[in-house]
């Protein structure tokens, strides 16, 4: 008896790319697919920008040989030990704080709930700087860090009774939260002895000069790791958008899924405070970036992520050139690009509000 032919596989959605994994198959998005592609290229370019100039330039075509120990001793020294650490360093910090803040932002309901926003940052920052100035311990300004963001996250959560249907709640607690842990922080610099404020001065204006390779090496690892979880997670966040009962008939867990999101919040801003300091609206910045470029029908994680990797990589190029010799912090650098562009949104809410 012949076998019955085998089921021919449903189209794809309009929109959609099928890929075939095993007897599984993944759809996946095609405009935010090319979107990420493009931020990935454009991550790349400035990633050879990065190493190529400063106040020492170096031709585009021997920057890739210098970073493998190829060519002049000078080109090798300043690739290799000046611009590749901070090179790394702005790609793993940007790409945690894109990730938090596109978590927060779809979990909250609110484009200006970000880590900066919901005291994420200030506690982080505050824990960080104690760790420095008024506590004697061996533990690391990054273990302090994510205590503190912890701390902070669990502070605002409590007092807001939760995110998701309390997103500006939410929001509005977790802005009194970090203000006055960042109060808190300006205390212990203000009574701290003149050489521990300058050790802890770093961790609160958000810097990329000198950091510590194993500070960058734990949040590689740790983004490692929460990456791929925030990107299941945002699949799961795409059914938050819907009303609870909506999402609890389709059978999502919605407690568990806003616990497992605020805990990867948690740890990617956490040690991404933990490397380089507050590096202030990156996490507001990079989630806008990659939603307009990939439409409105994905949470577009990693995408967040490659934007975050690109505002500090150029935020950093900036820092380093536009007043050279003298250098910049590139969170002074963020700060003063997403000041006036949190301004334009804060006003742009409101008129629509009032229309």
């Amino acid at each position: 008896m012949p076998r019955p032919a085998a089921r021919a596989a449903a189209p794809a959605p309009p929109g959609t790319w099928r890929l075939a994994l095993g007897g599984r198959s993944v759809l996946l998005d095609r405009r935010a697919a090319l979107a990420a592609t493009a931020l990935a290229a454009l991550v790349v370019v400035a990633v050879a920008v990065s190493l190529a100039v400063g106040t020492a330039r170096l031709p585009l075509t021997h920057t890739l040989p210098a970073v493998f120990g190829s060519g002049s001793d000078r080109e090798v020294l300043l690739v290799q030990r000046l611009r590749l650490p901070r090179v790394a360093a702005a790609l793993a910090v940007g790409a945690a704080l894109g990730t938090a803040g596109v978590l927060l932002q779809t979990l909250a309901r609110n484009r200006l709930a970000t880590p900066d926003t919901v005291g994420l940052n200030d506690g982080a920052t505050a824990f960080a700087v104690a760790s420095v100035v008024a506590v004697s311990t061996s533990i690391s300004p990054s273990a302090f860090a994510l205590v503190g963001a912890a701390t902070a996250a669990a502070l605002a959560l409590g007092l807001a009774g939760g995110a998701g249907t309390h997103g500006y709640r939410f929001l509005v607690v977790g802005l009194g939260v970090g203000a006055a842990l960042g109060a808190v922080t300006q205390l212990m610099l203000a009574r701290a002895a003149i050489d521990d404020a300058n050790a802890a001065f770093p961790w609160s204006v958000g810097s990329l000069n000198s950091r510590s390779a194993t500070s960058v090496a734990v949040l590689a690892g740790g983004l490692a790791v929460a990456l791929p979880v925030a990107v299941v997670l945002g699949r799961q966040l795409r059914l938050l958008r819907l009303a609870d009962a909506v999402v609890v008939g389709l059978g999502t867990r919605v407690k568990r899924v806003r616990l497992a999101v605020i805990a990867t919040a948690v740890v990617t801003a956490g040690l991404a405070v933990a490397t380089a300091g507050p590096l202030g609206l990156v996490a507001l910045l990079a989630p806008e970036i990659a939603r307009k470029a990939a439409g409105p029908r994905v949470v577009p994680v990693f995408g967040a992520a490659l934007a975050g990797a690109l505002v500090v990589l150029l935020a950093d190029l900036a820092g380093r050139t536009v007043a050279a010799p003298l250098e910049l912090p590139a969170g002074l650098v963020t700060a003063v690009i997403g000041g006036p562009y949190l301004l334009w949104l804060l006003l742009a809410t409101r008129s629509r509000r009032l229309a």
